[in-house]
């Protein structure tokens, strides 16, 4: 009789990595899953705990054992299992072996494609004793660890020196050997607070024998609840608002394992460096949450987590603070030497830092950009001189020293050189702009300037990367060139900037000193951007089959593309477009297999039925109304009055014969749909929307 009982694993390690301790919980608990579908055992909620020291999964009722199992084998075919005089062949008695069994236990079946044996094989399903530690074992093996570790003695790897493993099921133990310990029920608390060892007398009573026994909150996301919550209570106290950025939150979370969140003060003598290092700081070097005022000014306090709880709490935050002030001075010192030199003298320093083997120094790619600024600027009306500047300048922060320690910073920094240095506002801000969007959803530049500096650094990584056939495959996608191209589009579209994309990117090559080894660099840069932009268009809700109808006639334009993309959106709404879609179609067919593809005029007086005159009238009254506002990008006004036309070309559909006998009708009705067809091409192809 199979019973269900609750399982739980728990590994436990030396400190985990903090900033892929959630990844791994989830991996092992995944892959745990999969193994446990693969072997047919049935379970209910599998829940994970994951801290800076253990890795646990539990499974809920869990099937004590497999069913048992009916497996059938389909051996020779019957005429090379027996000779004629009807004994078995030295085939049939190799397959009974494989099976097992006799050769009189083997079957006979019929098929449509003749005799064949077979054998019924009779499977008593294992229990999980058996089962799990292989399950176990495997999905250990997957984890996502870029560089295992041996320790000791050991020949087994893991990410780090594992110390124990509870394997528990229901009330026993499962003994296995896992990662070179021997398993048990036994774990072990905080090692500071409750540096013992622990009993699990079930595994439902993991989670709280451990949260009131052992100073642990195991459950990851229970203690990044606990931990912001500590956070923002902290913050009230001195009515503060803290920044709580949710990768460092996850970070700290897999750093502590008995959260207690301590408000610290630093100097204001600090706060005239800039807030964005000051913040990477407290951030970077010492896992700390800043805090910001009701004006969102930075002020002298930050939070820290403590994975302790202390009678000497003062002493334990006069602690952090002095750790904090160091880091602080640092970035102050950098600050005030890198202020020492101007901005624009250190370009001579980037002719000595080789930005990619193949395409020359920081110093030649600070060079494109200058130019390349500058010819984007020219076409959206800005300041070309300011513009060139902006490129010049663009990479100088590079070679300071606060970048230098919190590369996160670049660009950042430049700006408040430049700004220091006496630049124009508008050189300041294109500086800081440069590399929004950074992330998805980042605000693009809001400057002018700052666009077009942003576009022409995208643009410049874009075309040497594909230049030297560095192009991303698969989930490979080293220089962020996926990031890169999205950037452009949501730039170009966002901010309604008219450019043609093959021009900027021929200016882009053309930039280049030494022609690129890849000779379609600018046709594959091309349609890797508008892969993005159909990736991005799709993320906003946009059917496929529009984006398929409005790129088969225009790709060069995004922000063409884009109003062209509404046009037909909204047209593909229309009770109409249905018919006018499929009469498309129809159009298409007919000249396709004609081959037909003259651009001759209708002959009027070859018109027969009321019906082709008719539609041949409206035609050339549409094109004497739409064809204009097509011109003038009006492309949703100019569908709709095309909308009208349903009726007409239905009728002709349902009383003229287009492929006549007589070659002057036949042809000019063909002129006719062909004339058709082109009012829509101006927009978009319609026979490619899947009504």
């Amino acid at each position: 009789m199979k019973h269900k009982k609750d399982l739980l694993l728990e590994i436990g390690t030396e400190e985990l990595p903090p900033k892929s301790l959630k990844l791994l919980s989830e991996h092992l608990a995944q892959s745990i899953e999969q193994g446990l579908q693969k072997i047919e055992l049935n379970h209910g909620e599998i829940k994970t705990f994951a801290t800076p020291r253990r890795l646990a999964v539990l499974i809920k009722g869990l099937q004590s054992e497999q069913s048992d199992r009916t497996i059938e084998r389909r051996g020779p075919a019957l005429s090379a299992a027996y000779d004629p005089q009807g004994k078995p062949t030295n085939v049939c008695e190799g397959f009974a072996r494989s099976c097992g069994v006799q050769v009189q236990d083997l079957k006979t079946i019929k098929t449509d494609k003749g005799e064949w044996i077979f054998c019924e094989i009779h499977q008593k399903g294992k229990s999980v004793s058996e089962l799990i530690p292989d399950i176990i074992t495997q999905a250990l093996s997957t984890l996502p660890i870029p560089k295992p570790m041996r320790w000791g003695n050991h020949t087994t790897e893991f990410i780090r020196p594992v110390h124990w493993v509870v394997l528990i099921y229901g009330k026993d133990i499962i003994p296995a050997d896992i990662l070179g310990n021997k398993t048990s029920n036994k774990t072990f608390g905080h090692r500071f607070l409750y540096p013992k060892a622990l009993t699990i007398t079930s595994p439902a009573s993991y989670e709280k024998l451990l949260e009131t026994k052992a100073f642990i909150i195991p459950d990851f996301i229970k203690r990044r609840e606990e931990i912001k919550k500590q956070i923002i209570e902290c913050a009230k106290k001195i009515s503060a608002e803290a920044i709580i950025e949710e990768d460092l939150l996850n970070e700290v979370t897999g750093i502590v394992e008995w959260p207690k969140a301590l408000l610290c003060q630093f100097g204001s003598e600090f706060l005239t460096v800039p807030a964005e290092a000051l913040i990477a700081a407290m951030r970077d070097h010492q896992k700390s949450f800043s805090l910001i005022n009701h004006a969102k000014q930075l002020m002298p306090y930050f939070i820290t987590i403590s994975n302790i709880q202390s009678a000497e709490q003062k002493q334990l935050i006069h602690g952090y603070e002095r750790v904090m002030r160091a880091r602080l001075a640092d970035a102050s010192f950098f600050y005030r030497e890198d202020q020492k030199q101007k901005l624009e003298d250190r370009l001579e320093k980037t002719k000595h830092v080789v930005q990619q083997a193949k395409l020359g120094s920081l110093y030649d790619k600070t060079e494109r950009l200058s130019k390349l600024t500058a010819s984007i600027a020219e076409k959206q009306q800005a300041d070309i001189k300011k513009a060139e500047r902006s490129g010049w300048l663009a990479k100088c922060d590079l070679m300071t020293q606060m970048v230098n320690e919190f590369p996160e910073l670049q660009g950042i920094m430049g700006s408040y050189y430049a700004k220091n240095d006496g630049e124009p506002p508008e050189v300041v801000s294109a500086l800081k702009e440069q590399y929004q969007p950074a992330f998805s959803g980042d605000q693009i530049p809001r400057s002018t300037l700052g666009c077009c500096l942003a576009l022409a650094d995208r643009l410049d990584n874009l075309v040497g990367a594909f230049g030297i056939n560095q192009i991303p495959t698969g989930d490979k996608d080293p220089f962020g060139l996926r990031r890169a191209a999205l950037g452009i589009v949501r730039i170009i579209l966002e901010k309604k900037l008219p450019l043609n994309l093959p021009e900027l990117l021929q200016k882009t090559v053309s930039g280049f000193k030494n022609p690129l080894p890849n000779d379609l660099v600018i046709s594959q840069v091309h349609g890797f951007i508008i892969e993005r932009l159909r990736a991005w268009y799709q993320d906003q809700g946009v059917s496929a089959d529009v984006l398929h109808a409005v790129l088969a006639r225009q790709s060069d334009d995004l922000l063409d593309i884009d109003t062209r993309i509404k046009a037909v959106t909204q047209f593909r709404s229309l009770e109409a477009a249905k018919s006018l879609a499929a009469a498309h179609k129809r159009v298409n067919n007919i000249l396709k297999q004609a081959n037909y593809t003259n651009n001759a005029s209708v002959n009027m007086t070859l018109l027969e039925s009321d019906a082709e005159k008719l539609l041949a009238t409206l035609i050339e009254e549409k094109k004497n109304s739409v064809v204009p506002l097509f011109e003038a990008a009006k492309y949703q006004q100019g569908l709709s009055e095309l909308a009208s036309l349903r009726e007409p070309v239905d009728q002709f559909f349902e009383t003229v014969m287009v492929m006549v006998e007589e070659e002057n009708i036949r042809k000019n009705r063909m002129a006719l749909l062909s004339q058709l067809r082109d009012l829509f091409l101006h927009v978009a192809d319609i026979s490619l929307l899947q009504m």
